[in-house]
């Protein structure tokens, strides 16, 4: 009476899947303690990805849509979770006037939190530079542009983003990087 249901292309199809989505899960838990490792290789990549569209020459615009997402990314790593001025807005509506980073020296220590922390960016910035490589050996991303437009255009996005994001860390007094931050010996407090 308790007889198994019939496999279906479906079931099978979705236990393939499964299982290929657990095998790369492993693979990216493998990865997460060689930091220096997967930057590098994300680099190569990117390398190749340059070196393929050089000597295609094409792909201008896949080109420089990734270049944009790689800097929305940047842009996403650099920032804390909590945006100071976005709770400084909030707080003058509230009558509140804390802010989730320390602006004064004798505030309490609040850690950096970033909007997207480091692995889930390289993970994202790998992914795009394959998507990326893979577009480029197709014909219909070959969209025909002047190429130096788009990197001016890149530069000027870049320089003038950077430039607030710089004005912001500034003005709030973070910094979302760990060098040049005192550390403190663990076995000196015991």
């Amino acid at each position: 009476m308790d007889a198994p249901e019939p496999e279906t292309p479906f079931a099978s199809v979705a236990g393939t899947t499964s299982r290929f989505t657990r095998q790369y899960q492993a693979l990216l838990d493998k990865s997460t303690p060689f930091v220096i490792y997967r930057w590098v290789g994300t680099a190569v990549l990117l390398v190749f990805f340059f070196i393929r569209i050089i000597f295609a020459e094409g792909w201008y615009i896949v080109c420089y849509s990734l270049g944009i997402y790689l800097l929305n990314l940047f842009l996403a790593f650099l920032q804390p979770k909590f945006d100071p001025s976005l709770a400084e807005d909030e707080s003058l509506e509230d009558g509140d006037v804390r802010s989730p980073l320390p602006v004064k020296q004798d505030e309490e220590f609040r850690p950096f939190i970033r909007r997207l922390p480091e692995f889930k960016f390289w993970v994202s910035a790998t992914r795009a530079i394959l998507i990326g490589f893979f577009c480029s050996w197709f014909e219909m991303f070959n969209v025909p542009v002047f190429w130096p437009v788009l990197v001016v255009y890149w530069i000027i996005l870049f320089t003038l983003t950077m430039k607030r994001q710089i004005s912001h860390m500034i003005k709030y007094r973070y910094v979302p990087f760990s060098f040049g931050k005192t550390r403190y010996d663990q076995r000196a407090g015991h």
